[in-house]
């Protein structure tokens, strides 16, 4: 079968790919050129979840919701403080930083677009007055990319005839930007991140919350610790392992990963406040100690 040549898989990107997507992702894990071939062969529209788009906003959301709201409650412990007191600062912490988490992505997702949009615009407008110029820059763009002077000429003339798309060209090869989509709505990756935030960060407050008016004994605030460190432990696998969903790395390592870099993050909250309460004897005034 005879190679592609620049103009061919230029204009291969333009119509848009055609490929059973799923089977060429389970070929790349497995090595097998075989059926990675059948899988690109495969005449079906190749179709991305729109979820992975969202996915940032998801897994930092969510991890920071709960290594945020599981170091508040093992700082707590380290500190000896009562149940009432992890649940007044657990709960106003959830709530407080996802809407700082929500409104920070809202507000820098839309700062960035708008300067993508506001670079494309510029381009244009050069493109329109002074399309030589442009033109050269992209040749020399790809020349430096490895391409001889004769094929990247001939490539960038072929793909200039397109100006819409030669602009968005320059913008990735050239000013190295995405241009945002047109339904690309920074709010909704805010609230993403706010409803990620709370979801996951509420998991290591939930034994507290349902056996708050539970008598489990002398021992009842270190069983909610431990109780807290389990749910946390396997929320932290989980979100990795949904991570997975949208990238190669294996489901165990994902979640082992996130598992790993939480529990540590939550080891340091834990040692902290264990040496506050040792240095300053806060723990010791009965109205915040264990009730």
């Amino acid at each position: 079968v005879p190679q592609l040549s620049v103009i061919q898989a230029m204009a291969a990107a333009v119509t848009g790919p055609s490929r059973d997507l799923d089977a060429a992702k389970e070929a790349y894990t497995k090595g097998d050129v075989e059926a990675s071939k059948l899988a690109h062969a495969a005449r079906a529209p190749e179709k991305h979840s729109k979820v992975g788009g969202h996915l940032k906003s998801i897994v930092y959301g969510g991890l920071d919701g709960i290594i945020t709201t599981f170091a508040v409650v093992a700082g707590a412990a380290g500190g000896d403080l009562a149940i009432e007191v992890v649940l007044i600062l657990g709960i106003s912490s959830v709530f407080a930083d996802a809407l700082s988490m929500g409104v920070g992505d809202a507000l820098s997702t839309k700062a960035a677009n708008q300067y993508a949009l506001e670079e494309r615009a510029r381009e244009m407008w050069e493109m329109e007055n002074n399309p030589e110029g442009e033109i050269q820059e992209m040749i020399e763009i790809f020349e430096g990319k490895g391409l001889s002077k004769e094929d990247a000429t001939t490539a960038i003339m072929a793909m200039s005839k397109n100006k819409e798309f030669f602009v968005d060209l320059m913008m990735a090869f050239e000013l190295e930007l995405e241009v945002p989509s047109e339904d690309d709505n920074p709010y909704f990756d805010g609230l993403v991140t706010f409803c990620s935030f709370v979801c996951f960060g509420f998991v290591p407050l939930l034994g507290y919350v349902v056996l708050y008016s539970i008598d489990l004994g002398d021992d009842k605030v270190t069983i909610l610790f431990i109780i807290a460190c389990c749910l946390t432990a396997l929320m932290l696998f989980v979100l990795g392992a949904l991570k997975t969903m949208f990238t190669i790395q294996k489901w165990y390592a994902g979640g082992l990963e996130i598992l790993f870099f939480g529990a540590m993050t939550a080891a340091v909250a834990y040692l902290i406040g264990l040496l506050v309460e040792e240095i300053t004897g806060f723990g010791e005034g009965k109205d915040c100690r264990r009730m």
